[in-house]
């Protein structure tokens, strides 16, 4: 048997293969009997066998050989490839790549090392594949780039290859990242109508401050650039400066690699005034309905916000008319020589259209009955865009998801029809609190709380709370179940157990309260909702040393065991455009609780208002108004527990928590029937840390008492009783809640009153 053998190796390139195969030794064309293949390790044989472009029964020429190792060598498994012929069997020789047994990050402090795997997976380098240099050279570029996205560019990778048995291999990537890159200046060349420091004021990014260790305001990102440029056109555009351009931004990088400087060059151009607005096209023969829709004013200057919004009120306008695929251009007509423009607003409705489908896309936690259930617009009905805006809004309402997006997409040969993404994102939407503490008097107490607003992905909340001071126990538990009904009726469940106590000793007086509720919300509005609901509440006093005067009045009317059934209506309204750092917006509640069965017997009502007022992107005023009352039923006095208090943060900053109104002989505040609370703020930025809410100061006006137990409001009962103080405050968003610290000093107050001017606490705003 004549033995022919045939060679053909391959590098790197086609070019390489192509001169090795023209130098090989040729083969005559001969059908291939059989195939072998040597050399493999971990790749499945079918792997090699699928790739080949030759078949057993096939006849085999140089052509073909040349093929096989290419189509080899792109599978990314092979190192080295040889075809040797013997006979009429074609051997297929091959070399395994290394297989990476491990991926490891040195030095790595700005990124979490899940990060970085999955970058690095992104460009295919991952435990478990093979190992190819020329992924490691992306990697290390990948790596860098993720470095510099966070303004570290002076930051230096080095890879270890480390072989291992069973050929593998261990890489190592080892990062000095340097110190981050600092904006040192940022300068805009052109200016003339506004000043440099009014014009950097709006940005974002800044040469840094006292607080940029938190900001960040001074890492310069291009993202970050690319948004305060936009805000910078923003500006004049809507200052009438219609013809405003960018011409060049550039960022110089020095040679320390950690100084960076920004140049901004720009062309202001004239100041446009509007001469008009006209509208063309077909307005569905409702001109006089779009017309009132118009916010553009003739006579003021060009202001492109009023254009887009102008815009934006058209289409949706004729989507409310199941136009889906309405158009508006805003065509300016420049006067040039009388520095005017008029306005051309060209509308082309298109075709109208229904809704086919809706899907839901991003809830990988929440379930899809939990998005739908907020849609207003159906399926199979004809496309109406403000029912589709309600249900964003609403679906955002819901605070299960860190971004809400609503996409339509046509549908392909039916032009009259389109289906509904919503995109969303879910976030954590559950919070922990542990907490252990420990005095002489009250011993080792440790408390514990877990609330969950979106339990299993089921749009039900669920809270826990647990205290174990010997003092004050606590076990309540709560549940929301917002869509009761399939009307979106909801549903609460409260039951809680409370004691307290003035001191360890078994021998002080002892208040046990235990307790229950159901209430039910019915929404009105998309922003109206009355709640219902009734309870049970048993009081329980357990006589002992220094047992207060009020208590004892109480034990007189209402026994040591007292019981009580609330009926509770209330209202709220809130129109904010945030629940945890508003600009705008009001809210509002009312609510009123009447017992209408056992011992105690009582009526209370509560009415707060707050109102939002943004003077700019950066200054805020907040008003917040309160009003309580509360009265008896029958001939008996206002139950004690019942009482309304005052001082501290939350009503009147700079008197001691709960001590404004009336006492009793021994200085203890007793609480009153009626309360008056008033807040002013002026909210501002916190100084160095730029445009951020989440860390910000604020300047505030507090008044406000709490009346006797005789009934009546706070103010009515006396009006010369009110305190008052001023002072500042700090706001944090912080991972724990809304946290705010406050120094406040009275400047109305009166003998016996209890001054802390220092105060602190997390939890709601005002």
């Amino acid at each position: 048997m004549q033995l022919n053998r045939f060679y053909l190796r391959t590098v790197s390139t086609v070019a390489t293969l192509a001169l090795m195969a023209s130098t090989a030794w040729a083969v005559s064309p001969f059908t291939v009997r059989d195939i072998r293949i040597e050399g493999l390790q971990r790749v499945e044989s079918g792997t090699v066998f699928v790739s080949l472009p030759v078949r057993v029964g096939d006849v085999y020429n140089d052509d073909k050989g040349a093929a096989a190792i290419r189509a080899l060598f792109d599978l990314g498994l092979f190192k080295d490839v040889r075809i040797e012929v013997n006979g009429d069997v074609l051997v297929v020789v091959v070399e395994e790549r290394p297989t990476i047994a491990v991926v490891e990050f040195v030095g790595t402090k700005e990124f979490d090392k899940e990060v970085l795997t999955k970058a690095l997976r992104d460009v295919g380098l991952a435990d478990g594949r093979p190992f190819d240099k020329a992924q490691l050279d992306r990697a290390e570029q990948e790596l860098k780039r993720q470095y510099i996205n966070r303004s570290l560019y002076a930051a230096e990778v080095v890879t270890t290859v480390t072989p291992i048995e069973r050929n593998r291999v261990n890489l190592t990537f080892t990062v000095v990242e340097g110190e981050p890159a600092k904006i040192s200046e940022i300068r805009l060349v052109g200016n003339q109508v506004f000043s440099e420091s009014t014009l950097r004021s709006l940005f974002d990014l800044d040469t840094g401050g006292w607080l940029s260790w938190y900001t960040k305001s001074d890492r310069y990102a291009r993202a970050k650039l690319n948004a305060d440029i936009e805000t910078l056109r923003s500006y004049y555009l809507t200052r009438g400066y219609l013809e405003f351009k960018v011409d060049s931004t550039q960022v110089a990088i020095l040679p320390n690699k950690t100084d960076i400087a920004i140049t901004i060059n720009v062309t202001e151009g004239e100041r446009f005034v509007v001469s008009g607005v006209k509208l063309q096209g077909n307005f569905l023969g409702k001109d006089e309905e779009f017309k009132s829709l118009v916010t553009i004013r003739p006579g003021q200057a060009y202001n492109a916000d009023d254009v887009a919004r102008t815009s934006k009120a058209f289409t949706d306008y004729f989507g409310n008319f199941g136009y889906a695929f309405a158009r508006v251009d805003a065509r300016p007509e420049i006067d040039r020589s009388n520095n005017t423009v008029a306005l051309v607003l060209q509308a082309d409705p298109s075709r109208r259209a229904y809704v086919r489908k809706i899907n839901v896309a991003g809830n990988s936690r929440t379930r899809d009955l939990v998005v739908r259930r907020e849609f207003r617009q159906l399926e199979a009905s004809w496309y109406d865009g403000e029912k589709i805006k309600a249900s964003r809004d609403r679906v955002d309402r819901l605070g299960y998801f860190k971004e809400v997006d609503v996409e339509t997409q046509e549908v392909p040969g039916s032009p009259d029809q389109v289906d509904l993404t919503i995109n969303v994102s879910d976030k954590p939407t559950g919070s922990l609190t542990l907490g252990a503490g420990y005095s002489s008097a009250d011993g080792l107490g440790l408390s514990f709380g877990i609330k969950q607003d979106n339990a299993f992905g089921s749009g039900n909340s669920l809270g826990l709370q647990i205290n174990t001071s010997k003092l004050n126990r606590i076990l309540a538990i709560n549940t929301v179940d917002p869509y009761f009904t399939a009307d979106g009726v909801s549903r609460a469940f409260d039951v809680y157990y409370r004691t307290s106590s003035p001191y360890q000793d078994q021998s002080y007086y002892q208040v046990k309260t235990s307790g229950g509720n159901v209430r039910f919300g019915v929404p009105f509005t998309a922003n109206d909702t009355v709640y219902f609901g009734a309870g049970f509440e048993k009081t329980l006093i357990v006589p002992g040393s220094l047992l207060p005067y009020s208590y004892m009045r109480y034990i007189d009317q209402y026994g040591y065991d007292s019981w009580g059934l609330p009926l509770v209506v209330a209202w709220a309204r809130d129109t904010r455009d945030s629940a945890m750092a508003p600009n705008s917006g009001r809210f509002m509640r009312a609510n009123a609780e009447w017992s209408v069965s056992g011992q105690v017997r009582y009526m209370r009502a509560t009415y707060q208002q707050q109102e939002y007022i943004p003077l700019s992107k950066q200054f805020t005023i907040a008003l917040n108004g309160e009003v309580d009352l509360g009265a008896v039923v029958g001939d008996r006095t206002y139950p004690v527990f019942k009482t309304f208090y005052g001082g501290g943060l939350g009503s009147v900053r700079g008197f001691e928590q709960g001590t404004l109104g009336p006492k009793d002989a021994t200085g203890i505040a007793l609480g009153g029937t009626g309360r008056t609370i008033f807040n002013a703020e002026l909210q501002a930025p916190f100084p160095g840390s730029g445009n951020d809410r989440t860390l910000r100061m604020y300047a505030f006006l507090d008044a406000g008492n709490v009346s006797g137990p005789d009934g009546g409001l706070a103010i009515n009962a006396d009006a010369n009783s009110l305190r008052a103080s001023v002072g500042v405050g700090v706001s944090w968003l912080s991972p724990m809640g809304p946290l705010r610290l406050a120094f406040a000093k009275p400047i109305r107050q009166f003998d016996g009153d209890k001054i802390q001017s220092m105060q602190f606490q997390i939890g709601s705003t005002f």
